[in-house]
């Protein structure tokens, strides 16, 4: 047993050792899950031409999907979500020097499982392959945006997983830049078997990422994804362009044609903070929003715990 593997099995305490099994699996083959998870939503994916060599790995990912889906009808059962993150948030995420341990409130996550911020090593980061825009028929590029945080994760990913490799906090500060110039939306992850933890960051999109393309298909109505905490605002100057419309990944812009002024859907913003970088005139803010919770601002809950 590798040293990498030996300490992500070490996470679990021994009633919880068959999370490290879903969690092994999970991590080794994270592009065999997610093309399982296309499947199940019935979003097109593309054809599969490698296939895991162990016998049964395919069955196992298909029943976790199963679980994940069964789960996945509220908050007190969801085992495996998101949280939509501005970009200063999804940086702090990247950029912390000590460990970490965070029982993040309600108001941030509002899930009952798999909600808390316990960063291990967090310099330890692995960058791979995006599974979910690996299957999709015509996938966003780059292809390596998604990032482990922390370990054990991000160093067992990394040596079982030959898509991941390890990088600095310096190059993940790029990445999140980069993508967020793209106009992506970062989200934080938390899953049941990755300890009841944040364990990764990715940076999303509407026509690639299954939770997004559920959320929107769903209309919100199955908590998959919390929002950010904070809700785009219009300025009176808006001229109307329309760029903040094609560019908002939850279909929450419009354009208000008397006015001839983007409208903001407030039920389906999730106040990723797009809209407020792409408007060349700058009429979009981004605003704090009690109904859409409270931000995950590591600083600002450190600073909540003292």
């Amino acid at each position: 047993m590798s040293d990498s593997t030996e300490e992500l099995y070490n996470l679990y305490p021994e009633e919880d050792k068959n999370a490290f099994f879903h969690a092994y699996i999970y991590m080794k083959y994270i592009d065999h899950f997610i093309h399982h998870a296309f499947q199940a939503s019935g979003l097109p994916t593309k054809e599969r031409t490698e296939f895991p060599k162990e016998e049964g790995i395919d069955e196992m990912l298909k029943m976790a999907i199963r679980e994940i889906g069964d789960a996945a009808g509220s908050y007190e059962t969801n085992i495996y979500h998101g949280k939509v993150v501005n970009l200063k948030d999804a940086i702090q995420l990247v950029t912390q020097k000590e460990d970490l341990s965070l029982i993040t409130p309600e108001q941030v996550i509002p899930f009952k499982i798999a909600k808390d911020i316990i960063l291990n090593n967090p310099e330890s980061i692995a960058l791979g392959e995006c599974a979910c825009r690996a299957v999709s028929q015509n996938p966003c590029l780059p292809m390596d945006v998604c990032m482990f945080v922390g370990d054990p994760g991000a160093s067992f990913i990394a040596d079982q997983n030959p898509k991941f490799r390890k990088i600095s906090q310096e190059e993940a500060v790029g990445i999140l830049e980069a993508e967020h110039g793209r106009g992506h939306v970062h989200c934080a992850y938390f899953k049941r078997e990755m300890g009841n933890r944040f364990f990764a960051i990715c940076n999303c999109c509407s026509c690639c990422c299954v939770g997004v393309q559920m959320w929107n298909i769903l209309e919100g109505t199955i908590p998959i994804l919390a929002p950010s905490g904070y809700l785009a605002r219009i300025g009176d100057y808006c001229n109307g362009c329309g760029e903040c419309i094609d560019a908002c990944h939850f279909k929450a812009l419009s354009l208000d044609e008397d006015e001839q002024k983007a409208v903001v859907d407030a039920a389906k913003c999730m106040g990723c903070g797009v809209c407020e970088d792409i408007c060349s005139i700058g009429a979009i803010t981004l605003v704090r929003e009690s109904s859409k919770g409270e931000p995950m601002d590591i600083e600002e809950l450190m600073s909540q715990e003292r």
